[in-house]
């Protein structure tokens, strides 16, 4: 996918979330998403987040990964 691909993902997910947060009911993937359903579509639109993120630094040159360093 592209950035513009992911950055529509994340707006879709955002436009869900708020709809969600104001009462409604949405269809989302095919599935219907009620305020039950808000905590899957933040943990989507974060997924999306981190891919976007991966692909800005992999632009940018940078390694997809963290190193964790322990004392």
């Amino acid at each position: 996918m592209n950035q513009a691909d992911i950055e529509n993902m994340i707006q879709s997910y955002m436009d869900a979330e708020k709809a969600v947060l104001e009462g409604k009911s949405i269809m989302f993937n095919g599935q219907s998403m009620t305020m039950e359903s808000l905590s899957e579509i933040r943990k989507g639109r974060a997924y999306w987040e981190r891919r976007l993120s991966e692909l800005q630094a992999a632009r940018k040159g940078r390694p997809m990964y963290k190193v964790a360093r322990f004392p």
